[in-house]
């Protein structure tokens, strides 16, 4: 059964209120630079998977250290990437973003803003594509996304089941038929920006 170790990407330069898609901040690259030694500390020196991330940036970068590790090229995958905005907006975003968090994916659906975004195809989306691997696999994915899929897998309806910390890691045993959490990712308190 394939092991997949889905990865919450480092502390971001700006929050969703202040830019569509920041790198990390120094923060950020130093956390992604220890989750990398952490995975190959778990997995071994000797071990290496595939790894996907998000097309978004902050993600992208938190792959790198341990891509540059594995001598690998992540595969950027888009059902791995954080949840659709229903507004360009960023002031609006961010506001949307805080009022749909302590509800369930059937709230988001009668919020006033959630329009022409099928927001539970996403989350389909997102959960059929992890549970298509094959093989133990490293994805470096989002706060809301990792979210997604371990509700999915606990058939919890809630957007936020619990709060991965910027580079912690989620790990899932995947079939075609099931999505199991094996274990969740250290929390932390995080405040949407």
């Amino acid at each position: 059964m394939p092991r997949i170790y889905m990865i919450r990407h480092g502390k971001a330069a700006a929050g969703w209120g202040a830019d569509a898609d920041p790198g990390l901040d120094a923060e950020g690259q130093a956390q992604a630079e220890a989750v990398a030694n952490e995975i190959v500390s778990t997995v071994g020196p000797d071990i290496t998977f595939p790894l996907m991330t998000s097309p978004l940036k902050r993600c992208r970068e938190t792959s790198m250290p341990l891509a540059r590790l594995w001598s690998a090229v992540p595969v950027v995958e888009p059902a791995v990437s954080e949840i659709p905005s229903p507004t360009d907006n960023l002031d609006e975003r961010a506001q949307w973003l805080r009022r749909i968090m302590p509800g369930t994916w059937a709230d988001i659906e009668k919020d006033p803003t959630s329009t022409g975004v099928d927001f539970v195809g996403w989350r389909n989306a997102l959960v059929d594509r992890l549970k298509q691997l094959e093989e133990d696999t490293v994805i470096f994915s989002h706060f809301i996304a990792i979210n997604a899929a371990v509700g999915a897998a606990m058939d919890d309806d809630r957007v936020v089941c619990f709060r991965p910390d910027n580079c912690s890691i989620t790990c899932f045993d995947v079939t075609p038929e099931l999505l199991k959490v094996v274990s969740l990712g250290r929390e932390a308190d995080t405040v949407v920006r």
